[in-house]
């Protein structure tokens, strides 16, 4: 049985073609509770995508779907919510973030969401 981690998509899209989509997808279809956060509100497999930040509980990762620069109003919203691990998808790479994270003993992955859920090592 897989353990539900519960998991903040930031950067989420209702575009089928983005990888922020398929993530969401993947997600729910693996048993992963799903928050949303994007720059349009929609839906993607029954996930509400929010625009604004919303209270977090509990958040076991967070997937960033957001360049580097992008990622900087996120910053302390994300430290404050103490998920066990930050995944940054490929190009959201960002050394800067990486440093407050660790400092925050969050655990940074520099990885793809998607071949983490195909390849079971989510």
């Amino acid at each position: 049985m897989i353990k539900n981690k519960k998991t903040l998509v930031l950067g989420a899209s209702t575009k089928p073609a983005r990888y922020a989509f398929m993530a969401i997808e993947k997600l729910v279809e693996k048993g992963h509770s799903v928050l949303a956060i994007g720059q349009n509100a929609g839906e993607v497999a029954g996930i509400k995508i929010q625009t604004k930040a919303i209270p977090l509980k509990k958040i076991d990762t967070v997937t960033l779907y957001l360049n580097p620069t992008r990622q900087r109003d996120y910053y302390n919203y994300i430290v404050e919510a103490q998920p066990k691990r930050v995944i940054f998808n490929p190009g959201t790479e960002n050394p800067e973030f990486y440093q407050l994270l660790k400092l925050n003993d969050i655990k940074v992955e520099i990885a793809c969401t998607l071949v983490m859920l195909a390849t079971n090592q989510y």
